[in-house]
């Protein structure tokens, strides 16, 4: 057998070496997630469409190679002198994992349309596709892509109950899933975390929100120059607004969470916040986005 020149293996070694390439991100598919779950209706706590979303979320996660937890509590509202029961979701994917991603949201929608211009419709509870179902429909679309390929990094995904729960000026009744997984996260920990919130609507700009730059900027930073590198345009390195969301929860446990929000949606609050305001191109760029972080660490 007659040795063959080094030139004519040199091709195979190239190919062999090349990484694998990430999974790409349906923005289409998110959309579809989107639409199906704003079909069960408003997902106020306590009611039906809530029991029905919470079903939704947890049986499409439990379909996947990942081990699902559910995280039930009770809440005392003294203002309704009642007790409602909210759960929290959690899923992780390769639990074994030390290095660990958390991607986070809120997957309730508000039970007052307090941001309508007629104050006879603020008693009406909202959709919230795009605050509240934006996010579910990014990360179940993204929990699809882990459970085909494997990211080589632990992930943690979270949805939050009772984000946006109490009425306008009531700050004890926000965050009030996010506050629960706090106070009860013991040893967790991730190398960082992303929430996502309002990330779906037609005309996304996503700024640097302002606590996540104070308490996590290298986080950030990191985030916002993968969107640099990636070309979305959706993604404004500038910080404009100061957010009161989940991500504060974390942050007070130590947790570096970042929150992506385009709080500039003019439907936020009201009974327009459906899924035709959404867009599958801005559930796409953020999805990418996650991909890439995931699938291309450094």
């Amino acid at each position: 057998m007659r040795r063959a020149p080094l030139l004519f293996f040199l091709p195979f070694l190239l190919f062999g070496c090349a990484p694998a390439e990430p999974p790409v991100f349906s923005g289409a598919r998110a959309y579809e997630i989107l639409k199906e779950y704003c079909a069960l209706g408003p997902r106020v706590p306590g009611s039906e469409a809530h029991r029905q979303a919470a079903s939704f979320i947890a049986a499409r996660l439990e379909k996947l190679p990942l081990r699902v937890k559910l995280q039930p509590f009770t809440y005392y509202d003294s203002l309704k002198r009642d007790s409602v029961r909210f759960v929290n979701i959690i899923a992780a994917f390769q639990p074994e994992r030390k290095k660990r991603i958390l991607l986070c949201t809120h997957w309730e929608s508000r039970p007052y349309a307090d941001g309508e211009k007629d104050s006879a419709l603020h008693r009406q509870p909202i959709l919230g596709a795009n605050d509240g179902g934006s996010g579910v429909a990014i990360l179940l679309a993204l929990a699809e892509l882990l459970g085909e390929k494997d990211s080589k990094i632990g992930v943690d995904l979270v949805f939050f109950d009772g984000e946006d729960y109490g009425p306008e000026g009531v700050l004890s009744q926000y965050l009030i899933g996010s506050k629960y997984f706090a106070k009860n996260a013991g040893s967790y920990w991730a190398e960082y975390g992303i929430l996502l919130d309002m990330v779906g609507d037609s005309d996304l700009t996503i700024y640097q929100e302002q606590y996540s730059t104070l308490f996590a900027g290298k986080i950030v930073q990191k985030v916002f120059a993968r969107a640099r590198k990636l070309g979305l345009s959706a993604f404004v390195p500038e910080i404009r607004h100061a957010v009161m969301d989940d991500h504060l929860s974390l942050l007070d446990v130590g947790l570096p969470v970042i929150d992506l929000i385009d709080f500039d949606y003019p439907f936020w609050h009201t009974l327009a916040d459906r899924p035709e305001a959404c867009s599958p191109k801005s559930l796409e760029q953020v999805g990418r986005l996650l991909v890439s972080l995931l699938y291309e660490p450094e």
